[in-house]
């Protein structure tokens, strides 16, 4: 796994830490494990893999579709990293 160079400087998770070890746990079979690691991997699946339909067939919605999906990821990693960060520890 790549270090997190934010931790190793600033002693703190970034909004992106655990993203790498769940894909890991998808790839395992470990699938809740993968959520509880970090929430918003399925939401960033569905995200880039509709993003990928759409640079291919055009969806007359698609952009709109694509707005919504990013802000609800923006909304998840930003959530679970305060309740990670300061209501867990």
């Amino acid at each position: 796994m790549l270090p997190c160079l934010w931790k190793q400087t600033f002693n703190i998770d970034c909004m992106g830490c655990g993203m790498q070890r769940s894909i890991s746990l998808i790839l395992k079979g470990d699938l809740v494990g993968a959520f509880f690691m970090y929430p918003a991997i399925y939401s960033l699946i569905l995200m880039f893999s509709f993003l990928l339909l759409h640079l291919k067939f055009q969806f007359k919605k698609g952009h709109k579709i694509i707005l919504g999906l990013f802000i609800l990821n923006i909304s998840i990693i930003v959530i679970s990293f305060i309740i990670k960060t300061f209501l867990i520890n």
